[in-house]
């Protein structure tokens, strides 16, 4: 039973009864019950951010997090070695493969370029560490995109490296007879006195002395173009073509070891010394010509001698001596 409170009248010297209204006391009853509220989720939010009181769950995302953390760091120190390996071969790209290959560099602004101004990590966004894998995956799409360039790069390399070998296959670049004493040039490149006129004359070729069969070679790869005795002079004579402007002459043969239409490598044997049409004695009659024009076949004689001996055979090659047709 509650207990009954009374308070004293002074004015009617009396002891009365207190009476608590029913409004107040359901004020009371709405305090209370709000005070208690505001206490108990003022407690919730404390214990839930509280590390004294994680639960299993959150302990392990948390290890998670913090093994991915370690993961990002590992891989962004394997990107910065990449970088650097990627850096040394775009270096030697521009400075020495294309420099060798007379092709234009790439632009470091092209290496570079990143993506266009649209945002491509909206999705990566409102993490706790969305700036870390925004950062990585960054990282990652721009060396993806400079291993794409040059990946491209070295494709081109490589094709130009295929059409310089084939290029530098078919540059007329030894002695059409073997030579090795240096006795067997007769008459160079240049003004002659022709052994049958006497006048002085333009002898467009080289005149190699042999013995009537000695083997003929090709001086580059390239395709036979003629092998016959048509040509007004040369009798028997054999034209290969080579590519790349570049055709060379063999006249006075005594036979051919060829045919039109033949592919030719350099060193294979195309026929035989002669002494065959306007011809004074057994020797070879050789021309180079490049984009049409006759050119001094001895600026090609860097395939199978030395410097000592190019100095030699260009002293006898010089000599404004008789030509042998």
């Amino acid at each position: 039973m509650a207990k009954v409170k009374y308070y004293y009248d002074s004015v009617n010297l009396a002891y009365r009864k207190i009476k608590i209204r029913k409004r107040r006391k359901i004020g009371f009853a709405v305090l209370f019950l709000l005070a208690s509220a505001i206490f108990g989720f003022l407690t919730f939010i404390i214990l839930l951010n509280t590390p004294y009181f994680d639960t299993p769950k959150d302990r392990l995302q948390a290890r998670e997090i913090e093994n991915l953390k370690l993961n990002y760091a590992i891989l962004n120190k394997k990107m910065d070695e990449v970088d650097d390996v990627l850096e040394d071969i775009e270096d030697r790209d521009n400075n020495l493969y294309r420099v060798y290959f007379n092709t234009a560099a790439i632009p470091e602004e092209e290496r570079k370029a990143g993506y266009s101004k649209v945002n491509r990590y909206v999705a990566l966004q409102g993490y706790n560490n969305s700036k870390l894998v925004i950062n990585t995956t960054e990282r990652v799409d721009a060396l993806s995109k400079e291993l794409a360039i040059q990946s491209k790069s070295l494709d081109e390399i490589v094709k130009l490296a295929k059409a310089k070998s084939k290029l530098l296959s078919a540059i007329p670049a030894i002695q059409p007879v073997k030579n090795e004493n240096l006795k067997r040039m007769a008459s160079g490149f240049g003004y002659r006195t022709d052994p049958f006129t006497k006048a002085r004359k333009m002898h467009e070729g080289m005149d190699f002395t042999a013995k009537t069969g000695t083997p003929i070679f090709a001086t580059g790869d390239g395709v036979v173009a003629r092998a016959d005795n048509t040509a007004s002079g040369f009798g028997n004579h054999v034209v290969i073509r080579h590519g790349y402007g570049y055709e060379t002459l063999y006249a006075h043969l005594s036979k051919y070891k060829c045919r039109p239409g033949k592919s030719i490598k350099r060193g294979d044997i195309i026929g035989y010394v002669g002494s065959t049409g306007r011809s004074e004695a057994p020797h070879l009659h050789y021309e180079v010509h490049k984009n049409g024009k006759v050119v001094n076949p001895l600026n090609f004689y860097y395939g199978n001698i030395s410097a000592v001996e190019y100095v030699a055979i260009s002293k006898i090659a010089n000599q404004e001596n008789q030509s042998l047709d």
